[in-house]
């Protein structure tokens, strides 16, 4: 074993959180969905192995409000093609991801709603809890700000309702909504460029209307230590901090140069420092405060300079008005409001961690608050935005008045983001949105087994790069002799592995009468295999967990030729022969535990048939322990027949067909 390795390997909690970012409740799950499931599952799986199955929770839910549902809702209602309730509605489309979750092997503790069931009173509380916390600190403020009106219909329009382009520079989006884009933009519903009512069809107005705010930019200097910590002592990706610092840049305006000559002929506009940079269509103009950003914008609107804004710290929506949402308590300042989605959405997995506990009291706080535990959370690049400094910010205002510590011991520790890079089905973002809808994951299930899936999905590197989706079945440009992508990590498992496993249990059936020789595995092939699971484990951690795919491939190739070379050498019964089932069966015990979070049906199997203990074989306790310390001081250990034409990993039907 390699002692450097050993003695370096990486650190992980006590205890661990494991949530996804939850699908909206008015759609089933696309393909982009269930690769996000598909790696918080494998990494909930993981750590139930390597902590321990009781020190970790796996929780998530569908996110059942929002205007994307109240307008899916409305719509479908209008049409006659829904009679029931708005929960009824979200009820239907949960049970429904639920049940593709189940197919999918996706391993929650609890999958919760926001809106209805055991969840809902859980969710209730902590929303009310948190609210008072953030009135408690001084940095929640009641704003007068602007919202659409459509005077055709005489109402005020939520979020999804109206519809434009978005303002921010370099943002290509023309799915941009009142004050969010589908990129995770957020700006003043002021700033939305050609803002069209869905109900009308026409250009709404802006009126006043007034609601809570977090004050963010309050917190700057501590999310800038908070970024500093990630840096230096965690595994966030690079991307992912280099876009959380973009949001804490002073406010900036960028405009194009040939407005230049008017704007600097402007006489009011505020203190600014003006910023030019060579062979760039436009300058920037950097403020010290948002408040003087706002005043310019005002400034160069009413002098029609075109403009955007860049990424900054504006303050964050906590409530609005639509009825169809979590209660905000009254206060003496504004009352009947109810929380924006994405706020309560952001602690909701604290109250699906409460319904799982059944905690009405602070056991929860032993997961989400405590020194030696930590959260990982699971989500798409777009939403960077909401888990990085805006979830951040409402942890710190619950702290009190004046935060003096990013994690202070009993407060809410901030989360491990850990942010994918979008699936691109037939060369386009997995999107309910995009122009190319994705197939759904229970589509899928048409042409691939959940394992299939799995194993692709994890072994694309959307950690890093957007990843090409193409199932053969759903491509039409795909020719009939090219192979499958879909197929290539799956057929690690399907055809090398399960040929390897099979091939040396025919032999123990055969030769050995189903019965493990004695002995123990030769020394280089225990090194490398001790090696490997070391390797396994800090890129787990990493979360590289497409490099974890990668040395498996090699490894598991790896076992059948050392199998090949073995039944050609060597006559069974002999010692020889032994010392050599001895070793892949030791490289098969390596293998399976580190594709145990990949493919749990096939890999829980193969234990069953080593007929070992199942919770011990698969601890990391024992990782480096050799097969025969499972088999229960058995001199001659058996193991069960395996019969013929039984498959560990299976091919879907339809491939059988083929073949």
């Amino acid at each position: 074993m390699n002692e450097f390795k050993l003695k370096n390997r990486p650190t992980f909690p006590k205890r661990a959180v494991v949530t996804s970012g939850m699908p909206y409740g008015n759609k089933n799950l696309h393909c982009g969905h269930i690769s996000t499931f598909i790696h918080s599952d494998f990494y909930a799986r993981f750590l139930r192995d390597r902590l321990g199955k009781d020190n970790v929770i796996y929780v998530c839910g569908t996110d059942c409000y929002g205007s994307p549902i109240l307008e899916g809702y409305r719509k479908l209602v209008e049409k006659g093609e829904f009679f029931g309730t708005i929960v009824d509605y979200v009820k239907k489309n949960h049970e429904a991801q639920e049940e593709v979750l189940k197919k999918y092997d996706i391993s929650l503790d609890l999958f919760g709603a926001s809106a209805f069931g055991e969840a809902k009173p859980y969710h209730d509380k902590t929303s009310e809890w948190i609210f008072n916390k953030l009135l408690a600190s001084g940095k929640l403020e009641v704003l007068s700000t602007l919202q659409f009106f459509d005077k055709a219909k005489n109402t005020f329009l939520n979020g999804r309702q109206v519809v434009g382009k978005c303002p921010f520079e370099g943002c290509a989006s023309e799915h941009a909504y009142a004050d969010e884009c589908d990129q995770g933009h957020q700006y003043m519903p002021e700033e939305l460029l050609d803002p069209v009512s869905t109900l009308s069809g026409q250009t709404p107005e802006l009126r006043e209307i007034e609601n809570y705010y977090l004050d963010l930019g309050a917190y700057t200097e501590l999310l800038k230590e908070w970024i500093a910590d990630l840096e230096e002592h965690t595994p966030t990706r690079k991307y992912v901090i280099k876009e959380i610092k973009e949001f804490l840049k002073k406010p900036e305006i960028y405009i194009k140069n040939e407005f230049k000559e008017k704007f600097l002929a402007l006489k009011d506009m505020p203190k600014y420092e003006l910023i030019e940079e060579k062979n760039k269509p436009s300058f920037t103009i950097i403020f010290e405060k948002l408040s003087l950003r706002e005043k310019a914008c005002e400034i160069l609107t009413s002098n029609e300079i075109r403009y955007r804004t860049g990424k900054t710290l504006v303050p964050f929506r906590l409530t609005g008005n639509i009825e169809w949402g979590v209660k905000v308590p009254d206060t003496a300042k504004i009352k009947n409001l109810t929380f924006w989605v994405w706020p309560e959405s952001l602690w909701a997995p604290i109250s699906f961690t409460k319904t799982y506990l059944q905690d009405s009291g602070d056991l929860w706080k032993n997961w989400w608050c405590s020194a030696d535990a930590k959260v990982y959370q699971f989500i798409g690049e777009d939403n960077i935005y909401f888990y990085g400094p805006a979830q951040s910010g409402i942890w710190l205002a619950t702290q009190g008045k004046n935060p003096l510590a990013i994690v202070p011991d009993g407060e809410l520790k901030f989360t491990q983001i850990v942010a994918n890079k979008h699936t691109l089905f037939l060369g386009r973002k997995a999107s309910s949105s995009s122009e190319t809808p994705p197939p759904m994951a229970e589509d899928l299930l048409k042409y691939y087994t959940p394992e299939q899936i799995r194993a692709h999905m994890l072994g694309a590197n959307v950690g890093n790069n957007n990843v090409p989706f193409s199932p053969k079945p759903l491509n039409p440009n795909a020719s009939p002799e090219e192979a499958d992508p879909v197929l290539k990590e799956g057929s690690l498992f399907t055809n090398v592995l399960n040929r390897a496993v099979r091939s040396v249990f025919y032999v123990l059936g055969e030769n050995y009468n189903w019965t493990i020789p004695a002995g123990e595995p030769s020394q280089s092939v225990k090194e490398e295999g001790e090696n490997l699971i070391l390797d396994c484990e800090r890129l787990t951690y990493d979360q590289k967990i497409h490099v974890v795919m990668n040395k498996l491939d090699g490894y598991i190739r790896n076992i059948n030729k050392h199998f090949v070379k073995l039944s050609k050498e060597c006559a069974w019964n002999t010692l020889e022969a032994n010392q050599g089932i001895v070793d892949v069966l030791y490289m098969i015990r390596v293998a399976t535990l580190l594709s145990h979070p990949i493919l749990p049906r096939g890999t829980e199997m193969i234990a069953d048939y080593l007929n070992v203990d199942k919770e011990k074989f698969f601890s990391w306790d024992y990782c480096f322990e050799n097969l025969a310390y499972f088999y229960n001081n058995e001199s001659a250990h058996k193991i069960k027949e395996l019969l013929p034409r039984v498959d560990f990993f299976k091919k879907h039907p339809s491939q059988l067909c083929v073949e």
